[in-house]
C-alpha cells in the first residue's frame, strides 16, 4: 500500500501512466450573494487510465459535485477539467454515469433498456440486441431480459443500470453511490460483481461511496476529501483491487487501512457537523 497525504491534491497517475481525466485547480461556488456556498476548493487531481478511483468524505463535501463536473452536468467556478487533454464542456457518451437509483425506462424491457444507448448512437437493432445480451450476461441477468424494471429487486435494477452504462462502451464510468440504497448482503455481492467487471474490462472508474470497506475492496486509488469546502485531504493506493478473494476484507492490512481511513474521515465528519451547527 502507498499513501500520500495532502491538502493540495495531486496526481493519482503512477509514474509514466497516462492521465485519462484531470482536474486542475478546480473550485465550485453555488450562488453569488452572502448565502453562497463554497463547495470545492483548489482540487487538482489526475486519474490514470484504467484506474478505479473512489472518493470518500463527509456528507456535503463536494464528492458528487466533482463527479458531476467531470460528467459535464456542472461547470466549475474556476479551474479546468480535462478528459484526454481536452476540456470537458458538457455531457459526452464517452463518460457513462450510474446513479444511486437505476433511472430505468419503466415502459421498456430490461433488454430494451440496455440496448437503448447503442441504438441511439446508430447501431442496428440486431447489433444493439447482441450488445445488450452480452452485458446482461456479464451482470448475471440473462434470464430477466424480457422482464420490466418494476418486476426486479433494487439490486437487479442497479445491475441493469450498470449493464446499460457498459453497453455504451464509455471510456470512463462515473458512479455516484450506486449501491447506497441496497441491503448489506446484496451490496457485498454486487461489489464482487463490479470488481470482476473492472478486472476484465479495465475501464477507468470514478466511484463515490460513504463505505470505507467498499472503497478498500474496489479501488486502486482512494481519495479522502475534507469537510466543505471540499479539498483533498489524503490519497491512498491499496493493493486489494486485483484480489479475487472476497475474504481479503478480513486481512490484517485491510483492517489496518480501514482504521486509518476511519480516523481521517472522523475528523472531517466532526468538522462538517460543526459547520452545520454554526449555520
Amino acid at each position: 500500500m502507498e499513501a500520500v497525504s495532502s491538502l493540495q491534491g495531486g496526481s493519482l497517475a503512477p509514474s509514466g501512466a497516462t492521465a485519462k481525466a484531470r482536474f486542475i485547480e478546480v473550485t465550485k461556488r453555488f450562488g453569488t450573494d452572502a448565502n453562497s456556498v463554497q463547495a470545492l476548493e483548489s482540487i487538482s487531481l489526475d486519474i490514470a487510465e484504467g484506474a478505479f478511483v473512489c472518493l470518500v468524505g463527509p456528507s456535503g463535501c463536494g464528492k458528487s459535485t466533482l463527479l458531476n463536473i467531470l460528467a459535464g452536468f456542472e461547470t466549475s467556478t474556476t479551474g479546468e477539467t480535462l478528459m484526454d487533454g481536452v476540456p470537458v464542456r458538457g455531457p459526452d457518451a464517452r463518460r457513462g454515469v450510474v446513479f444511486q437509483q437505476g433511472a430505468l425506462f419503466t415502459w421498456m424491457s430490461v433488454r430494451d433498456n440496455v440496448a437503448f444507448g447503442p441504438i441511439a448512437t446508430g447501431k442496428s437493432a440486431a447489433e444493439a440486441g447482441r450488445i445488450a445480451d452480452r452485458f446482461l450476461e456479464m451482470v448475471g441477468l440473462s434470464g430477466f431480459a424480457k422482464r420490466y424494471p418494476y418486476e426486479l429487486s433494487g439490486g437487479m435494477q442497479q445491475r441493469v443500470g450498470i449493464a446499460r452504462a457498459l453497453a455504451n462502451d464509455p471510456e470512463i464510468l462515473l458512479m455516484d453511490e450506486p449501491f447506497a440504497a441496497l441491503d448489506a448482503q446484496t451490496r457485498e455481492l454486487l461489489q464482487e460483481e463490479i470488481k470482476t467487471i473492472w478486472q476484465s474490462t479495465r475501464k477507468t472508474i470514478l466511484w463515490i461511496t460513504h463505505s470505507i470497506e467498499e472503497a478498500l475492496f474496489l479501488a486502486t486509488d482512494i481519495v479522502v476529501m475534507s469537510a466543505r469546502p471540499g479539498r483533498i485531504k489524503a490519497r491512498l493506493r491499496p493493493d486489494f483491487a486485483l484480489s479475487k478473494d472476497p475474504a481479503i476484507v478480513a486481512s490484517a492490512e485491510f483492517v489496518r487501512m480501514k482504521a486509518e481511513i476511519f480516523t481521517l474521515l472522523r475528523e472531517e465528519s466532526l468538522a462538517a457537523q460543526r459547520q452545520e451547527s454554526e449555520r
